[in-house]
């Protein structure tokens, strides 16, 4: 069974633009790091974003990452970034949610499945679990309404 585990942005632009919850329906359960819970909620967190997060579901779980090896990357990542693919290194079958270039970059470099925001849209569209109601440029003006 694959086990997916986001970073923040993923979760952050689909719960704008009201779309969390194909999450939930295409993985059944994500993991975060602690460092993402603590992005999602900081003071310039979109109140949306972490009015959502204090009240998580329960196919949320909330880990601490490793601090055993560390890889070595030619990038800086932020902690959220940094956590997830520590994470993600400890799972056999690990997918992993994560929209910035550099972090997504990183992950395959060490050999970690990954997609980002789109991707999951486009994987529940398939699925016929998302409604293909919102186009992208819909969906960043939704979000960045929100925000």
């Amino acid at each position: 069974m694959t086990v997916v585990i986001a970073d923040t942005s993923p979760r952050n632009y689909l719960i704008l633009i009201g779309d969390v919850d194909v999450l939930h329906q295409l993985y059944s359960s994500i993991i975060i790091p602690v460092e993402v819970l603590h992005e999602l909620t900081a003071a310039g967190a979109p109140p949306p974003v972490a009015s959502w997060i204090r009240n998580k579901p329960g196919w949320i779980e909330v880990r601490t990452a490793s601090a055993g090896v560390r890889p070595h990357l030619s990038v800086d990542l932020d902690s959220g970034e940094l956590a997830a693919i520590l994470l993600a290194l400890h799972e056999p079958d690990a997918l992993l949610l994560i929209d910035e270039a550099a972090g997504r970059n990183a992950a395959s470099g060490l050999g970690l499945a990954n997609t980002g925001t789109l991707g999951v849209l486009v994987a529940a569209g398939g699925a016929g679990q998302w409604p293909v109601r919102t186009t992208a440029a819909e969906a960043r003006r939704e979000a960045a309404l929100k925000s």
